[in-house]
């Protein structure tokens, strides 16, 4: 229970934040706070389906919130641009009017079915990441599984390492809590084998992770229709969606050069852009952003929020991003993250 507690504390505060940002935003004030513009960061774009445990809910956004935001920056004068055109837009001068790139990460259906027809309505470009293992169906999609998991059970029996455990599942403070647990668990062990015993556990339940991913998931001839529009571009995301900063280098390495060449079978092209999984500072370092430089990445996304700016460390290959989140969805709420208030009242 004082998880949940934690949980609804911190979206009371940021929700606090979002407000008085929009109301400074509005009077005009801290307007050198948004930079040269914004990348945002989207996953899955559908109508909404209510559920007692949501632990994914920041990652899924309604097609009316994203037809909302995407008229909303147009009002306050954002230019909508591909992801790829952004290292350009930085080495040259400022412009007036600020930018918004939209990047999607993972290929869900969805982003097929429901976010791209909003994108061109608007006449915004897009990119979509692509992971090798998703689109192959190789590897599952952990998080999903997991919820699919704790929703259908009332109790858990698992091995973290120190012997088999009992979680109580049953309500949704402690199906929150095991969330929490196996997430610790996955990232702080060896991944690829904590997904695998994950899917052995799911499939005790009657739960086929490999057909969560074939449901979710656009096979290679959905993206090369989406592709195919002027508005969308494909980028890498990696084979398995694993953390690179926790791979060796030649497996950090391996994971971001065949993840591209996996784009270019799809789209003939080899790809401009990456998006690191997780994309935070735990599991994307700067060993990331010049291995991505290396490989000919011209530009490269993290989750790290923060507005473009000329001059960040690590250049174009290591951006920030910010997200388009299912728990913040007010089209004021997307003026005050673009005008990079809220992170200069957090002192960064």
């Amino acid at each position: 229970m004082q998880g949940l507690w934690k949980k609804r504390a911190k979206k009371a505060a940021i929700t606090a934040g979002l407000e008085a940002a929009h109301l400074i935003s509005a009077a005009r004030l801290m307007r050198g706070a948004r930079g040269r513009g914004a990348i945002f960061t989207l996953h899955h774009v559908r109508p909404y389906e209510a559920h007692d445990f949501e632990p994914n809910a920041h990652l899924e956004i309604t097609p009316e919130f994203l037809d909302a935001a995407l008229t909303r920056l147009k009002q306050d004068g954002y230019e909508f641009v591909a992801l790829a055109d952004v290292p350009a837009l930085l080495s040259g001068p400022a412009r007036e009017a600020p930018f918004a790139a939209f990047t999607l990460d993972d290929g869900y259906r969805n982003n097929l079915v429901h976010a791209y027809p909003i994108f061109e309505k608007h006449e915004a470009p897009f990119t979509i990441f692509v992971a090798k293992g998703l689109t192959e169906r190789t590897h599952t999609i952990w998080w999903e599984t997991l919820t699919l998991l704790l929703r259908r059970t009332d109790r858990l029996h698992f091995d973290f390492g120190r012997g088999e455990e009992v979680l109580e599942t049953d309500t949704p403070a402690e199906q929150y809590a095991a969330f929490a647990r196996f997430a610790a668990f996955l990232h702080m062990s060896d991944e690829e084998k904590a997904v695998r015993s994950l899917d052995v556990l799911a499939r005790r339940y009657d739960i086929a992770p490999g057909e969560l991913v074939e449901d979710l998931v656009m096979s290679e001839a959905e993206l090369n229709l989406i592709e195919a529009s002027p508005l969308a571009s494909l980028g890498a995301h990696t084979i398995s969606h694993r953390a690179l900063a926790r791979l060796s280098e030649a497996e950090a390495r391996e994971e971001m050069l065949r993840s591209a060449e996996h784009v270019k079978v799809i789209t003939g092209k080899t790809p401009a852009t990456i998006a690191f999984p997780y994309g935070t500072r735990e599991a994307a370092t700067l060993r990331e952003a010049a291995i991505a430089a290396e490989l000919g990445f011209t530009a490269a996304v993290t989750t790290q929020p923060g507005v473009i700016r000329p001059g960040m460390a690590g250049g174009t290959t290591y951006l920030p991003r910010l997200s388009l989140n299912g728990l913040y969805q007010k089209p004021r709420y997307v003026s005050a993250l673009a005008s990079g208030i809220p992170l200069k009242l957090m002192g960064k």
